[in-house]
């Protein structure tokens, strides 16, 4: 049977690489009776982390889906990587999700990747709650890691369940909100118990402050309060609904999931307060790429986003949804949007990791998957033939490349084939062939994530792949004025072939491309032969004069030429005109350009000088520094041909630590040694080139 809207939870667990991401989620499932017992990363056997890839690392790749049903309340959980080079996963669970828990290690508290998410949480303005885990570590401190998050998140986090004890004595937690104890049991699940007297002071103070961000989330339950004083535990749950809805608060909990302990109360405190969809939106997007706000509804017409892509050697492709509005039917037929395509709909399915389920229909908030969709692919809507267009995930841009070639000739349609698949199944890996460097790249949120995708090509494809690092695609421009003629002129028999223009070029500013300007008066060129001279001086700028890089930030005036009645023509002016802005460059003092990175880094302090010292040998300039907590972020602009290897890089600085973000910025100048050596490289690649 299908959920109504108001029965769903949708909750992304979240975090810093080994928090306890799975534990916590495999646990989740045990506690709610969906799996016999929970299984350890050590074991191989857990629910979220089932691809050979996963359970040979010993860590989460892809966003694993799992749900329980309590008091009628369907829970989907998402499972979620904590490496920053599968982050694409973790934003696919976000917009899948109304509330994203973040796991916060009891000892370490917050690191960089929990900052980065709680960032990429506040653009949607998406409400997030913290568990707080591993408190059964001799070195676990609940209240230091709570002051650590207000310290680095700038919140006052209100706690909804507090340890009992620490370290080796740590027993359980008390739930604040249902006032109630749960003791360990270690493989069983917690004991629900009377709250020990010396912790009563304690549970009082943290009430009144569940109480006050209830009070919060409604005026007339504020009246009340101000009123009383207090609140009763449904007026709370009322409150606490609609003020987490807004995000107004951060809930807080406490627990160490591995031995079943604090799953309980926040199975409990999901049920009451966690939002369900209809508190949230998503956005549909216009052809102008202007995004308008959707509300998430049952009682409108089925609609639904792609939210992911990926393949099951059993099931075939599978296609994962997000129901917007509506409800979707199995043995339907609806209308892939994006591709203005039909799309039948045969068995729906939900899942318990990589076991489907199938069943009859989904309700708006609710998330499925349908199975050989063969138009179907990640970002695309489903909806009715005028149905609205939803925006497409937010993805970073890849930060780590590197070109690519299968050894066996033979086996190169087959290695692009699977790249391609690859790219489907995770949109932050991208594969394309670089006609100007004359290279497959392949583009990635890091070496390791890479890495996988190669050796699972090589493993069941059985393809030996080479990798290199990338050509860099430079540029050429001009830096002051010239002018040149050209006379193309050809005799061979009949009709000749003849043409010459007088151009006169100039430097643009950076960035503004290529201007053209027709100042020709008086027909020296009649106008029909205007178009060749144009077609002449563009075919010019694809090679240019240095290291026959593209020609980029010029204006191009042709301002006389000459004619023949009988033997000119378009193709004549176009070779002549190609000549002509040869010929000008070569005067115009020419100069090699370079494309410069904005490079992000999220480091923390205790490697900010060497991070700074390796980045001025980078040639990088530093143009931004931000530090909260511990945790610095700097802001450069850097070479990319500085870059190739950055990720790499990073993490030996950093001990693994450091993570970053790169997007393009501009073009800059480049000259002395470093121009010399990327002409004799290029002119090395021609060579190459032409002997193949």
């Amino acid at each position: 049977m299908s959920h109504p809207t108001e029965k769903i939870r949708n909750i992304a667990i979240a975090g810093h690489g080994q928090t306890g991401k799975t534990t916590l989620f495999e646990h989740l499932l045990f506690a709610g009776g969906v799996i016999q017992r929970a299984e350890t990363l050590d074991s191989g056997k857990t629910t979220s982390d089932y691809s050979p890839e996963e359970i040979e690392r010993k860590i989460s790749i892809h966003a694993a889906m799992g749900h329980i049903e309590k008091n009628g309340t369907k829970i989907n959980f998402f499972d979620t990587p904590g490496s920053s080079d599968f982050t694409g996963a973790v934003i696919l669970s976000f917009r899948a999700a109304e509330f994203a828990l973040l796991m916060v290690d009891g000892k370490s508290g917050v690191q960089i990747e929990t900052v980065k998410l709680w960032r990429n949480l506040d653009t949607s303005g998406k409400p997030r709650g913290i568990f707080i885990t591993k408190l059964d570590n001799d070195q676990a401190d609940f209240n230091r890691t709570l002051a650590d998050i207000k310290e680095k998140f700038k919140v006052e986090p209100v706690v909804i369940t507090m340890p009992i004890g620490k370290g080796g004595g740590f027993k359980g937690v008390v739930d604040v909100l249902h006032e109630k104890a749960y003791i360990s049991q270690g493989d069983a699940p917690e004991k629900e118990d009377a709250i020990p007297a010396e912790f009563k002071d304690a549970v009082a103070a943290a009430r009144e402050k569940l109480i006050e961000a209830a009070a919060e989330g409604d005026d007339s339950l504020m009246e009340k309060y101000i009123e009383n004083g207090s609140l009763t535990i449904d007026e709370m749950k009322i409150g606490l609904v609609k003020a987490l809805a807004e995000n107004k608060y951060v809930p807080a909990f406490a627990g160490a999931p591995i031995n079943n302990t604090g799953i309980i109360p926040l199975i409990d405190f999901i049920v009451d307060a966690a939002p369900n969809p209809r508190t949230a939106k998503d956005a549909t997007i216009n052809a102008e790429g202007s995004e308008t706000p959707v509300a998430i509804d049952p009682d409108k017409p089925m609609s639904a986003l792609v939210i992911r892509t990926n393949y099951d050697q059993f099931s075939g492709k599978l296609s994962w949804l997000k129901i917007i509005t509506g409800k979707l039917s199995a043995d339907s037929e609806t209308i892939n949007v994006s591709e203005s395509k039909k799309e039948r709909i045969g068995k729906l399915y939900t899942c318990q990791g990589k076991k489907l389920e199938e069943v009859r229909e989904l309700c708006a908030g609710d998330i499925g998957i349908i199975t050989k969709a063969a138009s179907l692919k990640t970002n695309d809507t489903l909806a009715a033939a005028d149905g609205p267009v939803f925006a497409p995930l937010r993805l970073p841009e890849p930060v780590h490349r590197v070109a690519v070639n299968a050894i066996a000739k033979k086996d190169e349609d087959k290695l692009g084939e699977f790249l391609v698949r690859a790219a489907e199944e995770d949109k932050t890996f991208r594969f394309q062939y670089n006609g100007e460097t004359k290279e497959a790249v392949i583009s990635g949120m890091g070496e390791l994530q890479i890495n996988i995708i190669l050796d699972k090509i090589k493993t069941n494809q059985k393809i030996e792949v080479e990798t290199r690092i990338p050509r860099i695609a430079y540029r050429e421009t001009i830096t002051k004025k010239a002018a040149a003629e050209y006379t193309h002129k050809k005799q061979s028999g009949g009709h000749g072939q003849y043409g010459k223009v007088l151009l006169e070029i100039a430097p643009l500013a950076r960035g503004e491309g290529y201007q053209f300007i027709n100042a020709i008066f008086g027909g020296s060129i009649p106008k029909n032969y205007i178009p060749g001279v144009e077609k002449g001086i563009a075919e010019g700028m694809i090679h240019g004069s240095m290291a026959s890089y593209p020609v980029v930030d010029v204006e191009v005036k042709v301002v006389d030429g000459k004619h023949h009645e009988v033997d000119s023509n378009e193709l004549s002016f176009r070779i002549a005109a190609r000549g002509a802005f040869r010929e000008s460059m070569k005067k115009a003092n020419p100069t090699l350009l370079e494309p410069i990175m904005k490079l992000t880094i999220f480091i923390e302090e205790k490697y900010l000088g060497d991070v700074m010292s390796d980045l001025s040998g980078k040639r990088g300039k530093i143009v931004g520094q931000d530090s909260t907590g511990g945790i610095a972020e700097v802001r450069a602009e850097v070479p990319m041909a500085e870059l190739l290897r950055y990720s790499i890089d990073l993490r030996s600085i950093t001990s693994g630590t450091g993570s970053f973000n790169v997007d393009f910025s501009h073009y800059s100048p480049i000259s002395g040694r470093i121009a010399d050596d990327v002409i004799k490289a290029r002119a090395e690649f021609k060579v190459q080139e032409a002997d193949e």
